[in-house]
């Protein structure tokens, strides 16, 4: 899956799974109160009849003629009776003010039952009923919204997956007519530049006719088609042809391929600083290198200003080519990577080159660095491990 695709396909399930599961969560929180509100209710209901129970043995206990009182204990609960004024008189529950007037009251841990007595049983004007809150089923509730909204997660992340696949089917399938036009376009260009080439070679070789300019226009030209060329096959061949690590000496092949570019800088009246240190060896394949090297020159020549300067260069663990040209906007150098991107239109091209060039350097684990300013310039840095 393309870059492009894959963006699309996470905003696609960012979007579609945020505002399920939202409305989901939603939905559950609006449950899991209800229910709790529920429990709360029953368990508030049984306190309430513990309450009534220990209300009725305090009657019976106010009609006893015993002379020995035992005040009613519940295992279950916990109780205590007031006077009149709130006063604490006795009870299993430590001794506490009545703070509210609520009759259903709770903490964390704990419910309460409050209740008047009528009439007074052994002065006895108030019940004050409290039973540790029991969180089990609270617990069980919760472990089940949990489980439902994972459930739910997973159901809907395969759906997602499966609806973003066809919400990206027509993005991928304009890529793939893209990908074969120009396998097309490249397979029937090859020929016709290798004709032009080789014949201006032999031209230039046996001397049928002097180097003009028009002749010089002509082999710049074919030389731009000619990379063109390369730049589109090594795109659609990247992932399937057999790299070649070597050891090559890169300060040699950074001169050559200068060489290559030289009547490319004429055309241009560019002033050519050149800082090459010898015998870089940089263990890569040929042809990624190519496409590497002759990417950042010829964007450098391709979007420099007339007369103006192009540096190149070389130590022993970093290549840096600069120029001094359009530049670009400092919005552009996030997205500028990506294929088919231009931040310039006004020069042409298709927006592979620096796809490539990253493409390059994420392979072989080397650092990218871009510095551009517009209408100032733009310094790319190529950096690597000794």
């Amino acid at each position: 899956m393309l870059k492009s695709e894959k963006k699309s396909l996470i905003r696609f399930l960012l979007i579609y799974l945020g505002s399920t599961m939202l409305l989901f969560s939603l939905a559950s929180w609006i449950f899991y109160t209800s229910q709790k509100h529920h429990i709360l209710d029953q368990q508030r209901d049984e306190l309430k009849v513990h309450a009534e129970q220990l209300e009725q043995e305090l009657r019976a206990l106010h009609k006893s003629v015993s002379s020995k009182l035992f005040y009613p204990r519940d295992a279950t609960v916990d109780s205590s009776i007031y006077d009149k004024n709130r006063e604490y008189i006795f009870g299993s529950v430590s001794k506490k003010k009545l703070l509210s007037q609520q009759v259903y009251m709770n903490d964390e841990n704990k419910l309460y039952y409050f209740t008047k007595i009528e009439p007074y049983y052994l002065g006895a004007a108030f019940l004050l009923v409290e039973k540790n809150l029991n969180k089990k089923p609270i617990y069980e509730l919760q472990k089940n919204i949990l489980l439902f909204l994972m459930g739910v997660g997973v159901i809907f992340t395969f759906l997602g997956l499966f609806l973003g696949k066809l919400f990206v089917a027509p993005m991928r399938e304009s890529m793939e007519q893209m990908n074969h036009f120009i396998q097309d376009t490249t397979h029937e260009l090859n020929t016709p530049i290798s004709t032009i080439l080789t014949n201006i070679e032999m031209l230039e070789t046996f001397g049928k006719c002097e180097k003009s300019d028009e002749l010089q226009r002509i082999e710049i030209a074919s030389k731009t088609l000619s990379r063109i060329y390369d730049d589109l096959t090594y795109l659609n061949l990247n992932h399937n042809y057999h790299r070649e690590i070597e050891d090559i000496n890169l300060s040699k092949f950074l001169k050559e391929r200068m060489l290559y570019f030289s009547m490319m800088a004429e055309t241009k009246s560019l002033k050519i600083e050149v800082d090459i240190k010898d015998n870089v060896i940089l263990k890569i394949d040929k042809n990624d290198l190519t496409r590497l090297i002759d990417n950042l020159i010829s964007n450098a020549i391709k979007y420099n200003k007339l007369k103006g300067l192009l540096t190149v260069r070389l130590s022993s663990d970093s290549l840096t080519v600069e120029d001094t040209g359009v530049g670009i906007d400092k919005k552009d150098l996030n997205h500028i990577f990506q294929r088919f991107k231009r931040a310039n239109k006004s020069e042409g091209g298709f927006g592979i080159g620096l796809d490539i060039v990253n493409q390059v350097v994420n392979s072989y684990e080397y650092s990218l660095y871009i510095d551009s300013e517009r209408h100032k310039g733009t310094k790319v840095s190529i950096e690597w491990k000794k």
